[in-house]
């Protein structure tokens, strides 16, 4: 099988890297890729290139499409993939938009009793403003309605962090709410659905504030492990049965049935299970560990979705842990500088993995080339095991500004 990744983050060289080495594939190009990516698969497309995409793969016989990241799946590309008999994985345009429109996600869930936090809509930032005039219990979380590259929230303390928000991030006619703030745990729970039927992985923790603690702006996701204590064998079983089938279920009733990664955000708190968002893909750097600890092909998931046989399929994973820590750009994620070349991935030991996600390769060199750079990523048969073989092998990995959290994981082990 030959297959082309759409993408150029960690997300998708996790991806790439699954499916060559469990099988599933004799070749997997990407489009554009990254410096991790062996030069010759490297695709110099861009990812809202539909016509350029849909040359390549007709030109190379690609089996199978796997979008990854949000912006080409909310544009249409498995639609326009389809139509031209490329067959894709991930969901249509239309069934994306429960990521591309958290209103719209909160419609569904409303409607179809998928639990999730009370939420007040507002059309414009003055009626914004006026509201936070009127709040007395903080913090509060507000959300803007559309694609943010996962920045797109924010959780103020007090009525100046939720002026100074407001007027950063706003805009006078932006589709906007506020959503009462929930206590608990958050963690990351994917299901692969075919339209009807949907199977469930293993539950992970995502990180997304900058600074150890927890502490700071939330950025795309600083490291992440899995499987995450805080889901049980019985919450995530309640996970699948009270959200992700209700959901697709949902839509199929709608007239837009999803098919591809659905991706819950939760909180979780005792008994108490809700919602935060939906999105229509793989998390990153959720991926990285998942994909990780995988003990199926990722490709007969893939095939079985595409061809709506995920009822005669089973996915299973490794009694194992893993854990990824990301190493940024200073300044991320606001602005940062590129092309600081990286020394001493060579250095890594074999038990730990460099996904690739901010870097470029020029002349046989690997540069910095976005704000999440690299996601080092180990398993182990504890995550004390796992985490130990990241924070011993990371220093190797060097750049000017190179930065990383040192706590990833720490919630497993209060």
């Amino acid at each position: 099988m030959k297959y082309l990744v759409v993408g150029s983050g960690g997300r998708e060289h996790a991806i790439a890297w699954r499916l060559l080495n469990d099988g599933s594939a004799t070749e997997v190009f990407v489009a554009p890729g990254n410096g991790g990516i062996e030069k010759k698969y490297r695709i110099d497309l861009k990812i809202d290139d539909f016509d350029g995409i849909t040359n390549f793969c007709k030109k190379e016989n690609i089996d199978i499409v796997v979008v990854g990241p949000e912006i080409p799946l909310s544009e249409g590309l498995i639609d326009h993939l389809e139509n031209n008999n490329i067959k894709a994985f991930g969901p249509s345009k239309k069934a994306a938009e429960i990521e591309g429109s958290k209103l719209f996600a909160k419609e569904i869930m409303e409607k179809y009793n998928i639990p999730t936090a009370k939420h007040w809509d507002f059309t414009n930032k003055d009626e914004l403003l006026n509201h936070v005039e009127t709040i007395k219990n903080y913090p509060i979380v507000i959300k803007l309605d559309g694609l943010a590259a996962g920045k797109g929230v924010g959780i103020p303390e007090n009525k100046t962090e939720a002026i100074k928000f407001i007027n950063e991030n706003v805009q006078q006619n932006s589709k906007v709410f506020v959503e009462e703030f929930l206590k608990g745990e958050e963690a990351s729970v994917f299901g692969i659905s075919d339209g009807k039927n949907v199977l469930t992985f293993i539950a992970a923790q995502d990180h997304k504030r900058i600074f150890d603690g927890d502490k700071g702006p939330n950025t795309g996701g600083m490291g992440a492990y899995a499987p995450a204590p805080v889901v049980t064998e019985k919450m995530l079983d309640r996970i699948t049965n009270e959200v992700l089938q209700p959901t697709i279920d949902g839509m199929a009733k709608e007239g837009v049935p999803y098919k591809g990664i659905l991706y819950a955000g939760l909180m979780i708190d005792g008994d108490d299970l809700k919602v935060l968002e939906f999105n229509a893909r793989f998390g990153d750097p959720e991926t990285q560990i998942l994909l990780s600890l995988l003990d199926c092909k990722l490709g007969d998931l893939f095939i079985s979705s595409i061809d709506g046989t995920l009822d005669k399929t089973k996915i299973s994973f490794k009694d194992k842990h893993a854990i990824t820590v990301v190493i940024s750009s200073k300044g991320y994620p606001g602005s940062y500088e590129k092309g600081n070349k990286i020394s001493g991935l060579d250095k890594l030991s074999d038990e730990v993995i460099a996904f690739h996600a901010g870097t470029k390769e020029e002349n046989d060199d690997i540069f910095t080339n976005g704000g999440r750079v690299l996601n080092i990523t180990a398993i182990g048969d504890s995550l004390e095991d796992a985490r130990k073989k990241v924070y011993n092998s990371i220093n190797d990995v060097k750049f000017d500004g190179a930065f990383y959290r040192k706590d990833i994981a720490h919630r497993a082990f209060k």
